[in-house]
């Protein structure tokens, strides 16, 4: 299993990826975590401020969007396009409506299994990172779990990955709009005793092999 978990966007480590995937790497980006913004500003935002396309392709990595929405109740037409890509990039946003889509397209099991076979890495940042975790209790502090764009399944969805053993606290102590949320969420977690990893902008966690016998390295 390979794993590459970033605070936010590719993190200052992006040569670790690469060490991941090899050359000529495709990879798929799901920006599901944004489906409660208009269609509108998500595309000014990668216009004007951040294409992760154009961030793939400076690192010689050919990157197009998979909506998982076209996959919801056809988690066998998702395996088969997922087949097609070496990486899957979650965008940040909002944790929970991530992880609805991830439920709703059968994600959870598809990606479970390609990583068990080593064949496909496992990548995100910010909520594409958050919901590697086994548990989003306490994300709650950060992301709101009751915002549910149109076609999505009301329930909230509190269990993760579970693709690593710990929560991971995006943006910890940095120049970022979520910085203090990121806090609570610390703070909330710890006075549980509830095992997490705070990174802050520019960290990634990268992971290698399975839970009892693997690498992690935090960059």
């Amino acid at each position: 299993m390979r794993l590459y978990l970033s605070s936010y966007r590719l993190g200052d480590s992006a040569g670790a990826l690469l060490a991941l995937l090899g050359s000529g790497a495709r990879a798929a980006i799901i920006s599901n975590a944004l489906d409660h913004i208009p269609a509108a500003a998500r595309a000014s935002y990668r216009a004007e401020i951040n294409d992760p396309v154009a961030d793939f392709a400076a690192l010689g990595i050919a990157a197009e969007e998979l909506d998982l929405r076209d996959y919801f109740d056809a988690p066998l037409r998702l395996e088969t396009a997922l087949a097609n890509f070496d990486l899957v990039w979650a965008m940040g946003g909002n944790t929970f409506i991530l992880r609805r889509a991830m439920a709703q397209s059968g994600f959870d099991t598809v990606i479970a299994d390609l990583l068990r076979r080593d064949a496909i890495v496992y990548g995100g940042f910010s909520a594409g990172a958050v919901v590697a975790a086994p548990s989003l209790g306490g994300i709650e502090l950060m992301d709101d779990p009751n915002e549910v764009p149109p076609g999505y399944d009301p329930e909230v969805v509190w269990q993760g990955l579970g693709l690593i053993d710990y929560a991971i606290v995006p943006h910890f102590r940095s120049h970022h709009h979520e910085s203090a949320a990121s806090q609570a969420v610390a703070n909330h977690l710890a006075k549980r005793k509830l095992p997490f990893r705070a990174l802050r902008d520019g960290e990634v966690i990268v992971h290698i092999g399975e839970a009892l016998d693997s690498k992690e390295l935090a960059l």
